[in-house]
């Protein structure tokens, strides 16, 4: 299934901004119907769901935004970066919206950890989540295999590598952790770079992925959060990606009860942009059942 792409340059006309904490926060709504907040990932933003955007807002009440110290949104140099934080960006975004029902969850990668915590803020009636949806991301931190430049971040000459880094380096690195058919075009290697470059990100990327340790660090809540069990989950997995593809599955189906999963074949660490149809059709199909499988669907 072919979905009709939105250029970034559309995309950002179509944003709006909100304050947080003192900070612009650029983010965009779209469509009718049950709230779906999708969550994007490290180190892109919230045009990474530009495929399925369209398609989705038919059915439901589209929110989205870019986190704070990603995309078009602020980026502070003297700031403390957490997942928690995150988390408490999408219900103030929430509440600026006048949300008030449960919303259900899309989330990749960074932002599998945001819902993550959404998920154990629910079970401490701290927040209302309808159902949640993973795409490729650490869920266990014990299967996780960060990519290179995520390991010189994180050292303690990170600033520096974070200041040197260029489109150069980002086609180096991400390039790697794609599919082998479907990687993406210098086009979109262009646009993801100027939201990466976007009011100076490169100054705090490197602080960016602090968020690799705080996994740790609350992994015991968040692993304990899926597992409870009374908020419907799936996880649609791209076996391909080296960093969190088939083996970050296979931990998923030792850990949760009555797992509901989806393994698409060939697919790397982007499905929504690498396959946009298939994780459509495996999406809509979970809302439909709201139900989980017992069994891999395979792709």
């Amino acid at each position: 299934m072919r979905l009709a792409e939105i250029p970034l340059c559309v995309w950002r006309t179509r944003g709006q901004t909100f304050l947080f904490r003192g900070q612009n926060i650029r983010y965009w709504t779209a469509g009718q119907g049950e709230p779906l907040l999708l969550i994007h990932g490290f180190p892109t933003a919230s045009w990474d769901w530009h495929y399925l955007w369209q398609p989705l807002a038919q059915r439901y009440c589209l929110i989205a935004c870019d986190m704070l110290g990603f995309g078009d949104s602020a980026k502070p140099v003297k700031h403390h970066y957490s997942i928690v934080e995150q988390a408490d960006l999408q219900q103030a975004l929430l509440a600026h919206l006048q949300v008030r029902q449960p919303v259900h969850v899309l989330a990749h990668d960074y932002g599998d950890s945001v819902a993550q915590e959404l998920l154990a803020r629910h079970h401490e009636a701290r927040a209302a989540i309808a159902s949640c949806v993973f795409l490729n991301g650490g869920l266990f931190p014990e299967r996780h295999r960060p990519v290179l430049i995520q390991k010189l971040l994180l050292s303690p000459l990170g600033w520096l590598v974070g200041r040197s880094f260029t489109r150069d380096d980002l086609v180096k690195h991400i390039t790697q952790i794609y599919g082998p058919q479907t990687r993406p075009s210098e086009s979109v290697l262009d646009d993801c770079w100027s939201l990466i470059d976007a009011n100076h990100g490169t100054r705090i990327i490197h602080k960016l992925v602090g968020y690799l340790p705080e996994r740790i660090a609350q992994r015991g809540r968040w692993v304990g959060a899926m597992q409870h069990g009374d908020v419907s989950l799936r996880f649609i997995n791209g076996a391909f990606d080296p960093v969190s593809g088939h083996h970050m599955l296979e931990r998923y189906l030792e850990l949760i009860p009555n797992p509901d999963t989806v393994s698409l074949h060939g697919i790397g660490h982007y499905p929504h942009t690498e396959a946009p149809g298939q994780v459509l059709r495996h999406y809509l199909a979970f809302r439909q059942q709201l139900q989980p499988f017992k069994k891999i669907a395979c792709s």
